[in-house]
């Protein structure tokens, strides 16, 4: 019953870099992305329960636009490059549509950082990927600001909290561990805005906790 935006960008971004792997883009292909961006249009601005499934109540988590964004901007890329058809000019009004209601809602101005849901003060380790997803460029000051902020709040000796969970309403138990996914997001960070010797010592860290 939980609703999850995020996945249709997840889904659209795989088919985008298919090609880079050998694997051909076809019709049939397309014709599902085509029914995919049918229905994002009509959830994407609905509050959901986000990337970690929170039990609470739904928010308009800033990750799920992000990816709702980000199917739109791949389904975009992919007709200019390939020539499928779809109403082209539409989903690009959609797609700054979603990036202009972000960068108001869900970004804090007072502290240059973007928030885990829009009008929330609270962080959230999913937003690390801003650069990485193309949203906005590595040296914007907003992601710089977003980084440090994570920083700041979520970064344990190298290890990074998906969120604090005594200020999400998640439905579960305060208190947990890191999350080593978010980790690594931070290393891509790190070497994304040009801090290299910190993002090798943070990826060479997780690695040397692999078992067996």
């Amino acid at each position: 019953d939980q609703l999850q935006p995020d996945v249709y960008g997840e889904v659209m971004d795989a088919l985008h870099q298919a090609p880079v792997g050998g694997i051909e883009q076809s019709a049939a292909a397309w014709a599902l992305q085509r029914q995919l961006m049918e229905h994002l249009e009509q959830i994407w601005d609905q509050p959901d329960c986000g990337i970690w499934e929170v039990r609470g109540p739904p928010q308009h988590f800033t990750h799920s636009k992000i990816m709702a964004w980000v199917a739109f901007d791949r389904g975009i890329k992919d007709a200019e490059a390939y020539g499928f058809r779809c109403p082209l000019d539409h989903w690009r009004e959609l797609r700054a549509k979603i990036h202009a209601q972000i960068c108001e809602r869900g970004y804090d101005a007072q502290r240059n950082c973007f928030v885990q849901a829009y009008e929330s003060r609270f962080l959230d380790a999913s937003l690390l990927q801003i650069p990485e997803l193309g949203f906005l460029p590595p040296d914007d000051p907003r992601v710089l600001g977003t980084i440090r902020a994570i920083e700041q709040r979520l970064l344990r000796d190298d290890f990074v909290l998906r969120y604090h969970t005594h200020e999400t309403d998640d439905g579960l138990p305060p208190g947990e561990g890191a999350f080593l996914a978010c980790s690594f997001w931070l290393a891509n960070a790190y070497a994304m805005t040009g801090r290299h010797a910190e993002a090798e010592r943070v990826f060479e860290g997780l690695v040397a906790l692999s078992n067996d």
